[in-house]
């Protein structure tokens, strides 16, 4: 178990520095030139590529957790599903609570394109892809879509066996992909909504999975009842 313990130590110190160092960058209010060319790499994808990044962007939805909570509790992975359930509040807490309160850097739709909310005739739609009706001004970053992506894949990983493990990460992978093509975000958004996302779940998974449960491997795969 003091294995597992550091290495879920070191997977959340990494995820938070890397949280830190994209929240220096998008705290200026700017995007910088090698980010731009970033979201027009992804964002001009082509338009068949929508309804199924459509369908990946929805794994960033607050009712993911809850529903993969209920299929843990099946398994009966108490510590799992009780570890999803707090997720959500405290996802809310560091984006909406801490996150957002110190970093304040608008949507594509306005600091790469340049909408303004009072000429909006002005707005060159030209200028990007804006997909399925993606906001076009308010606060970016962080991705709250890549925070619960990513925070129920590391969760996942925990008791998924083998190559399984790598699937929630595959989708949470293209969540953020999608979430750039769609044109909600800026590519350091959703990199710093997944970082907070994999800090998140290590400490549940440090306090929750390990600590509270020190005679139990959290690494043993999901078994049916």
């Amino acid at each position: 178990m003091t294995v597992v313990r550091r290495r879920w130590s070191i997977v959340g110190v990494a995820a938070l520095l890397v949280a830190v160092l994209t929240g220096l960058v998008a705290a200026t209010g700017e995007v910088p030139g090698w980010e731009e060319s970033v979201f027009h790499a992804v964002n001009d994808l082509p338009d068949g590529l929508e309804a199924p990044m459509w369908v990946f962007q929805l794994a960033g939805l607050l009712l993911v957790p809850l529903g993969v909570a209920v299929v843990a509790a099946v398994f009966r992975q108490w510590w799992l599903a009780i570890a999803l359930v707090v997720f959500v509040p405290l996802k809310l807490l560091v984006e909406k609570g801490v996150v957002k309160q110190l970093v304040e850097r608008e949507r594509p739709g306005t600091t790469i394109c340049g909408y303004d909310a009072a000429d909006p005739g002005a707005f060159d739609a030209t200028c990007g892809n804006f997909r399925g009706d993606v906001p076009l001004d308010g606060l970016s970053f962080v991705s709250g879509h890549a925070i619960i992506a990513w925070g129920v894949a590391a969760l996942l990983w925990t008791v998924l066996p083998g190559r399984w493990r790598w699937v929630p990460v595959g989708i949470a992978s293209l969540n953020a992909v999608a979430r750039v093509y769609l044109g909600a975000h800026n590519p350091l958004d959703v990199i710093g909504g997944g970082a907070i996302g994999v800090t998140i779940a290590a400490v549940l998974i440090l306090v929750i999975g390990v600590i509270s449960r020190p005679s139990v491997s959290i690494d043993a795969p999901l078994r049916h009842p």
